[in-house]
């Protein structure tokens, strides 16, 4: 008879040991291991005839004997978050939430139930790691008058037969590590948020309640034990912040297409939709200054406009730094190697600082042409038009290459104003450039390069 093996798992990040462990070697959390009996699955194959014990296989379906069935979605009341969540909350689906302490996931939430209250559904608060008093403030801060059902009981049995009692249209669980359930392991652990997990998925689906778990984040930003939720649930998103905006980003999505951003301010009311992300970004972008380029991206699936700044320094050192944020550093080496190579730009001498203005990090290729035109701006100190707006790949040869989602990058940046586009070929109405050299004449005027250019000590001084 096979024995049982015990193992120990990382309460922090899934990680698995057969031994238990000081510090996690995945995330380097310290003290971190949870012992967890794993017991081995018992043979059915028998060792007579090669037979599987005399089981015999369930029933099968032909995938085109199955019905087709839109599944029923209800508003959160907020556009931004039904945008992430494709198209709004899924009847019977779970959520899962992320992110740091503090960055106002509980606030959004109680908007979000306010939101279904006031429209006439009823809302479910399961209150785990806040007294019903705290949540009181916050909701009169918040302007809260749809009329919530709250309750302190974190035990998962419990909670699935609150939502078989009352059949609420919302159930928000706050947080997913306060659950307990049947079964082994402390609080909080690996095994108690799996269970507790797995218990509240069966009674959202058996109740068709839109439920929505929060879950702490690790020092990696990722939610504490992907491996044993995030697989469970349907929906992960993750709240982010961004100076004084807040992002909400889709990871998973089985009921829409991950990968959407929505984008939040918080305010004393809560969290606040921003509903022109691009004019929000350029609100402060300096006008006629050299090394200021509006680029138009894509971050997820949303076409956005933002503001890409470089700046010349002259250096007295043999070995000139290259300071990179919010940009992939390596694909700004690739436009700077361009630019000398193929543009005959002396960057010897110079200190070169890449920003994308606004605190972003976006991993888009489509920022070469405008990471290119903001470093020449920058070295021959002359500015771009205002009503200009770039985007384009670069390729180690100079030429400029065509980005996904060109058409809506173009859209975006028509509706903000911005008519003068500098863009790779492809796109209907708009005359493309091939190559780096050639942006770099359109943008100043008459098709040519400016005819002179600055050395690197006149550029610093």
């Amino acid at each position: 008879m096979a024995r049982s093996k015990t193992q120990y798992i990382c309460q922090s990040c899934g990680y698995q040991s057969a031994k238990p462990l000081g510090r996690c070697p995945n995330c380097q959390a310290w003290n971190s291991f949870e012992e967890v009996e794993d017991k081995p699955a018992v043979s059915g194959r028998s060792s007579l005839g090669g037979a599987y014990g005399g089981i015999k296989g369930g029933q099968v379906t032909a995938l085109s004997s199955v019905g087709r069935r839109e599944e029923p979605r209800t508003s959160s009341g907020i556009p931004e978050l039904d945008r992430v969540l494709g198209g709004g909350l899924v009847a019977g689906g779970v959520t899962l939430i992320g992110g740091e302490p503090g960055i106002g996931k509980s606030t959004l939430l109680l908007q979000v139930a306010d939101r279904i209250a006031r429209s006439g559904g009823a809302v479910l608060y399961v209150a785990g790691e806040e007294s019903l008093e705290q949540i009181r403030l916050r909701a009169d801060r918040l302007g809260v008058a749809g009329e919530i059902q709250l309750t302190r009981d974190t035990r998962a049995e419990h909670v699935a037969a609150l939502m078989e009692e009352h059949r609420p249209a919302l159930c928000i669980v706050d947080s997913i590590q306060t659950v307990v359930a049947e079964g082994d392991g402390v609080s909080g652990g690996i095994a108690q948020v799996r269970e507790g997990t797995a218990v509240l998925t069966r009674a959202a689906k058996e109740t068709g309640t839109a439920t929505v778990l929060v879950g702490h984040v690790t020092k990696e930003g990722t939610v504490a034990g992907p491996k044993v939720i995030e697989h469970i649930v349907d929906t992960t998103i993750f709240l982010e912040s961004v100076g004084a905006f807040r992002l909400l980003r889709s990871v998973k999505n089985r009921f829409g297409q991950a990968g959407e951003l929505g984008v939040f301010e918080m305010r004393g009311e809560g969290l606040i939709a921003v509903e022109n992300p691009s004019a929000a970004f350029l609100a402060e972008r300096p006008v006629g200054v050299p090394g200021s380029v509006v680029a138009a991206t894509i971050d997820g699936q949303r076409p956005m406009l933002l503001e890409v700044q470089a700046l010349a320094a002259k250096t007295p050192f043999p070995n000139p730094r290259r300071v990179v944020v919010g940009l992939d550093p390596r694909r700004v080496d690739v436009v700077l190697a361009v630019l000398e190579r193929r543009l005959d730009l002396t960057l010897g001498g110079l200190d070169i600082y890449v920003n994308l203005a606004g605190g972003l990090k976006v991993a888009d290729p489509g920022l070469d042409l405008a990471a290119a035109l903001a470093v020449y701006s920058a070295v021959v100190g002359r500015p771009l038009a205002e009503n200009v707006a770039v985007f384009g790949e670069v390729g180690l040869a100079g030429e400029v290459r065509s980005t996904t989602a060109s058409g809506r990058r173009a859209e975006e940046a028509r509706r903000a104003g911005y008519q003068r586009l500098i863009v790779p070929p492809g796109l209907d109405g708009v005359a493309g450039i091939r190559s780096v050299e050639e942006a770099v004449g359109v943008a100043w005027s008459g098709g040519k390069a400016p005819t002179r250019r600055r050395s690197p000590a006149e550029a610093a001084s």
